[in-house]
């Protein structure tokens, strides 16, 4: 869902990097269909052949994701600095039609955000940068519906999977923000876009196709074809993907796997992780993340 649809010590068992590990961030892209895609690649210094995650952004986010207002550092950002600190590399990108990447925003549908995160592990597999045999995935909110999907679809061996907050229905979930009657008129007006008011009061167009598109993806049986380590957060506070545990619960339900496979970690925060009150929940959950996925990366 929006970029609000949307605890970092790393098991000490894994020795990523024998030296302290730095940032070094750039920008990449690559093309899907034609368009480019823009991210940030953050490799940390002093890493040879370093594991790498994959992060995906919510509904009408971007690679950086929501700025914590204390210290004006975007929770993705944040996220791949911490990490890289521990000795993994990590790949943030703007799907098509959102962010820096090509294309209008009205165009996007989620159809589209998976052949960028499908794409983007290709990339990262290719790049010569990272490791291919040790690769995760992050997606938060509208970005875990497309994280299920590009778990369950991707030919790349994951290690794991978080989803942070993950959309489970989203026909239900957008419906629920725009009202019954703009989901109606944006799935009978053609080609022409919609305007649709987010929660906190800006506008933003979509077309048909994306309405259409909520229907067509269902998170829940996606990830049952990805049957890997799989991390789930959520927070009973939370009042865009609810109810809650029970809506991240779900995710874990229908997969055949053992239970030391699957974590579904509940704390009592908001769909931004209580991100505008401070940093110490966003703390918690990129470092439960980060254990999560150095616990299970392949040596």
């Amino acid at each position: 869902m929006p970029n609000r649809f949307h605890g970092l010590a790393l098991a000490s068992s894994l020795c990523v990097a024998c030296l302290p590990a730095l940032a070094a961030e750039e920008t990449i892209s690559f093309e899907v269909e034609g368009m480019k895609v823009v991210g940030t690649l953050n490799l940390p210094d002093g890493v040879n052949n370093p594991p790498a995650i994959l992060l995906l952004h919510g509904f009408t986010g971007s690679r950086d994701e929501l700025e914590i207002p204390a210290v004006g550092e975007g929770i993705f950002a944040r996220a791949a600095r911490m990490w890289a600190e521990k000795g993994i590399a990590s790949l943030r990108i703007d799907y098509r039609f959102n962010g820096e990447s090509d294309g209008e925003f009205a165009d996007s549908t989620l159809h589209a955000h998976i052949a960028d995160g499908l794409a983007a592990l290709d990339w990262l597999a290719r790049s010569g940068r990272v490791d291919d045999d040790r690769l995760a995935l992050v997606g938060w909110s509208m970005g875990g519906a497309v994280g299920a999907a590009v778990a369950g679809r991707t030919e790349h061996d994951l290690d794991a999977v978080a989803l942070w907050a993950p959309g489970v229905n989203m026909a239900a979930s957008i419906t629920m923000m725009f009202g019954p009657e703009t989901v109606k008129k944006g799935l009978a007006s053609g080609d022409t876009p919609v305007t649709a008011t987010l929660p906190w009061g800006d506008k933003i167009e979509l077309k048909p196709a994306f309405f259409q598109s909520l229907f067509e993806v269902d998170p829940v049986a996606e990830i049952t074809e990805y049957d890997d380590p799989l991390f789930v957060a959520v927070g009973t506070k939370d009042d865009v993907v609810f109810p809650q545990p029970a809506s991240g619960q779900i995710l874990l339900d229908y997969r055949d796997d053992d239970d030391d496979d699957a974590t579904l970690f509940v704390r009592e925060m908001d769909h931004v992780f209580n991100a505008f009150a401070g940093v110490e929940q966003v703390d918690e959950l990129i470092g439960a993340t980060g254990d999560f996925i150095a616990r299970h990366l392949d040596d």
